[in-house]
């Protein structure tokens, strides 16, 4: 092979622009260590002599704040260029798992401190996920959007596994303290990355009201259009129960009946590998009614619970868990390219930020109620209760005309311009029939 031929066989995609590299790159340096670090930061806490009550305090330490500050975080984001609130955050998550890092290497940290380093990386990441959605598809254009978007996640999926992977053989190496120390590596030099990108293209923000005049302008934004708060409305439902049921249920249902954590952890993996695949599936798959095959592709989400509520055989198990990945990620590419030809560009962030409050916020609820629900129900009644509210909910959000019609356009919708007009104007290229 000639060296133009090799040239030409490893050039970069011409939609996969610069700042589309760096924020895979930086993606893929993050997931690579935090996956570790969560690992590592429950046997710190187990480590300096706490209990796994003491886990679920360090780890709702982090979520709470994240929940509080994901609108301001999404308001900012739309208000300054995107690429600086994701930086400011990147150093913030340095420093906190840098400290907690240092704590644990030097000693026995005492609980109220992992608390509080747990908390600061949740403010980070309330600010980083707007901002970051927002940039990634202000980043890409055109029909390859979903091909951008599915490579992005596949990368993240497959630097999430190999994270996992690779941070819990260096906890039984090293200790968790020097995964944590690394996970903080990670963050500076992917903000060191993200510094690089480039927004010299995007349009300057026009002058706005204050943060809450920005906020109740992006709830206008997510309110107005059914398919984007139907779905988000079934999901703060159905992420609940699916956490409830991998997190508390799974591990449990494991010890008892699969033969411990090595088979739950091959479940998990299997469905690591899922997201992997269905991402793939997803460089080549374009579905035309993007919302309609994303929604099908959810009721998957039920068979684990099921699956666990039997329980099934082990081999069972990890096919059921490695078909739900590949679903879950048909959702989750056709959902933010939904996303990225419907919303103007200088709300994404903003729109974004009720996705991710409406996604999280019942999950600690889920979680704290999960065990008293399998006192008073068993927990093979609470597993098919899991199952049967993620199928009711997404049958009920296709009862919405906008999710089973909504259909993928090559251009994302202009600014000020509500999307069943930008669907309007594209009717005249609309094939019938069909879904592909």
């Amino acid at each position: 092979m000639t060296s133009a031929a090799a040239a030409s066989r490893f050039r970069r995609p011409t939609w996969a622009g610069r700042n589309y590299s760096l924020l895979t790159a930086a993606a893929i340096v993050t997931n690579l260590g935090s996956q570790g670090a969560l690992i590592a930061s429950a046997f710190a806490v187990l480590q300096s002599g706490g209990d796994g009550g003491d886990v679920g305090l360090v780890a709702a330490a982090r979520t709470v704040p994240l929940v509080l500050f994901l609108l301001v975080g999404g308001a900012l984001a739309d208000r300054i260029p995107r690429h600086r609130v994701m930086v400011a955050a990147n150093t913030l998550n340095f420093l906190s798992q840098g400290a907690f890092a240092l704590l644990v290497l030097n000693g026995t940290p005492a609980l109220w401190q992992m608390m509080a380093l747990s908390a600061l990386g949740g403010v980070g990441q309330a600010f980083f996920s707007p901002a970051s959605e927002g940039m990634l598809m202000s980043s890409v254009q055109g029909e390859q959007a979903g091909r951008a978007f599915a490579l992005y996640r596949m990368a993240m999926q497959g630097a999430g596994i190999g994270g996992a992977a690779l941070g819990g053989a260096l906890i039984a190496a090293v200790g968790p303290g020097w995964v944590l120390a690394v996970d903080a590596a990670a963050f500076a030099v992917a903000g060191a990355l993200r510094a690089f990108i480039d927004v010299s293209d995007v349009p300057a923000r026009a002058p706005g009201g204050g943060i809450l005049a920005d906020l109740r302008d992006g709830w206008q934004e997510f309110i107005g259009r059914p398919w984007l708060w139907a779905i988000v409305a079934q999901f703060s439902l159905v992420n609940a129960v699916v956490v409830a049921a991998d997190a508390v249920y799974g591990p449990l249902v494991a010890r008892d009946h699969l033969g411990g954590p090595g088979p739950w952890g091959l479940a998990l993996a299997a469905f690591g590998a899922g997201t992997v695949g269905g991402a793939l599936v997803m460089m080549r798959w374009k579905p035309r009614r993007l919302l309609f095959v994303g929604t099908l592709c959810v009721f998957p989400l039920a068979l684990p619970s099921a699956a666990l509520a039997v329980p099934a055989p082990v081999g069972v198990l990890v096919a059921v868990m490695f078909v739900t990945g590949v679903s879950i990620e048909v959702f989750g590419v056709s959902w933010m390219t939904a996303m990225h030809q419907e919303i103007p560009e200088e709300k994404l962030s903003r729109v974004s930020a009720y996705d991710w409050l409406g996604s999280l916020a019942m999950v600690p609820l889920a979680t704290a109620l999960a065990g008293p629900a399998e006192s008073a129900f068993g927990r093979t009644s609470a597993l098919w209760g899991c199952a049967v509210v993620i199928v009711v909910l997404t049958a009920a959000v296709l009862l919405v005309p906008d999710v089973r019609n909504l259909v993928r356009r090559t251009t994302p919708v202009a600014s000020g311009m509500p999307s069943d007009a930008a669907a309007d104007s594209a009717d005249a290229e609309r094939p019938v029939g069909g879904l592909g």
